[in-house]
């Protein structure tokens, strides 16, 4: 009888195999980066050939850590980077580019273009997204206008599109041999080609984006009982396994959160910073910057929607420190060097570097470093970096009280950077609300088993997902206001100086 199940979590800067047991632990994992490629400012691509590699090495190093066979495993699950766009002949399987990340702002000539008649908003009450380079609609438009000889393969039927979740699923369950071509509702909605009902392709915005609909994948739950294919028995699962959930990495952090009910929200800290607010099934418009989204969608219950606050660079920018500037050797340091002063210093750093995303929406804002003075020392830097994050996230919820008229009282975090403690204390100092982790911070990953698990009654029913959720570790905000109030309202000041730097042809 089957132990356990698998999920593949393909993200933005690395690919990692978990798997997970009945109490929602982790058994094994394995994770491996990919390359970043940067051909151009604010180009950002992946080699779509080295993800799959990469899945399929990480897939069997965890199978062989948990000293599991096909057999052991009840189900897989994939989540995903959102947005980031591949386009591939589903006669070979070879992409036809790079595939586009979700950071690259090459699409923002495209969206001005579209803006121009009906604004930054005119597809939003439709699809619940503005116009804007984050996704991936526009850079399929890009590609189709760009890449030699795709737009002929597209209209005979040859090139297919998917976010990161229909190529790993496609390659997973046969590729070019009948591989499934699938997406779910959560993936879809950030394509801005789904009307936000959840169960189609938005005919009229496909055709304005020169889209043929050919290239499209089926939108399915995000939990499927009828399944979206099965492994294959010389594939890296070594055996016939069903393949049945499919989460955007940010909408399977928000179930492995166990944030299930209406009101529930929570921010995972990756490569960007993104929190989620559970709306139930009511479909809430922002005024306040942010985006209607999926949230998930189980069997035949219907689809759940949610508000979403999307930062583009957290994470990254400790990575940026560590690649490009050298000041760490490894991420995790981050934390020390910043402890090594009492403060900022008096600088902020806004690290718009693919534009700024909620609650503002200005792709032509660009990264500042603002209060510059020679006191500055390299400690000054990793701390003003981690406080960026903890600003951001300020914003964002400010907004997300806004739309909801509900007063958060406390946020569920996950993801890489919620083990900097240095960084919590000044996230719940900022916000003003407690900060809890759970005891399995790797709720992405955990989010898209339960979704897999859930399809083939690994999981009986959405209850056992909330008895597992426990917590491990709660930062309560310090009786001292200044870092929500003084050095929030520098924060802000800071952000206006990035406005409007790239100058529009």
């Amino acid at each position: 009888m089957a132990k356990y199940v698998a999920a593949v979590d393909q993200g933005t800067t690395s690919t990692r195999c978990m798997i997970f047991n009945h109490a929602g632990e982790s058994v094994a994992l394995h994770q491996m980066e990919h390359e970043q490629i940067y051909p151009k400012p604010g180009w950002v691509e992946h080699d779509a050939m080295e993800i799959w590699a990469r899945t399929q090495d990480v897939i069997k190093e965890a199978m062989k850590k948990a000293g599991a066979k096909a057999a052991d495993i009840a189900a897989v699950g994939v989540t995903n980077q959102r947005e980031t766009t591949v386009v591939w002949n589903k006669n070979t399987g070879k992409p036809y580019h790079n595939a586009i990340v979700w950071q690259d702002t090459r699409t923002d000539k495209i969206c001005n273009d579209l803006a121009k008649d009906g604004g930054q908003d005119r597809f939003r009450a439709q699809v619940g997204l503005p116009l804007a380079t984050y996704f991936s609609g526009p850079k399929v438009k890009w590609m189709l206008e760009n890449v030699d000889g795709l737009r002929e393969a597209a209209e005979k039927g040859e090139a297919v599109f998917g976010n990161i979740d229909t190529w790993v699923i496609w390659n997973l369950t046969g590729g070019a041999k009948g591989g499934a071509h699938v997406t779910d509702v959560t993936n879809a909605s950030r394509t801005m080609l789904m009307d936000l009902d959840g169960t189609h392709w938005d005919d009229k915005i496909v055709n304005i984006m020169g889209i043929p609909k050919s290239m499209l994948p089926e939108i399915r739950p995000s939990s499927d009982p009828k399944l979206y294919g099965h492994t294959l028995e010389d594939g890296p699962f070594g055996g016939r396994i069903p393949v049945c959930g499919d989460l955007g990495d940010q909408q399977a952090a928000t179930v492995g959160q166990a944030c299930l009910s209406p009101g529930e929200a929570k921010n995972t800290y990756g490569t960007g910073c993104f929190m989620i607010l559970n709306t139930g099934t009511d479909i809430v418009p922002s005024k306040s910057g942010l985006l209607t989204t999926t949230c998930y969608k189980f069997g035949d219950e219907p689809t759940v929607y949610a508000l979403e606050g999307s930062i583009a660079i957290t994470g990254a920018l400790v990575q940026w420190l560590r690649d490009n500037l050298k000041l760490i050797e490894k991420s995790p340091d981050v934390e020390d060097l910043a402890k090594t002063v009492e403060d900022n210093g008096g600088i902020y750093f806004v690290p718009a570097f693919s534009g700024l995303f909620a609650p503002y929406w200005k792709s032509d804002a660009r990264g500042v470093i603002v209060g510059m003075t020679r006191y500055v020392n390299r400690g000054h830097f990793a701390r003003a970096a981690l406080e960026a994050t903890a600003f951001q996230t300020r914003e964002v919820l400010d907004a997300m009280n806004k739309d909801s008229g509900v007063d958060l009282t406390a946020l569920k975090v996950d993801g890489g950077m919620v083990y900097n403690d240095l960084l919590m204390q000044f996230q719940a100092d900022v916000l003003g609300v407690p900060v809890i982790r759970p005891k399995v911070a790797e709720t992405t990953a955990l989010g898209a088993a339960y979704a897999a698990g859930l399809a083939v009654g690994f999981w009986a029913t959405q209850e056992d997902i909330r008895t597992n959720w426990g917590m491990d570790k709660t930062w309560n905000p310090s009786a001292d206001d200044a870092a929500r109030t003084t050095l929030y309202a520098q924060w802000k000041k800071a952000v206006t100086r990035t406005f409007d730097w790239v100058e529009q042809e």
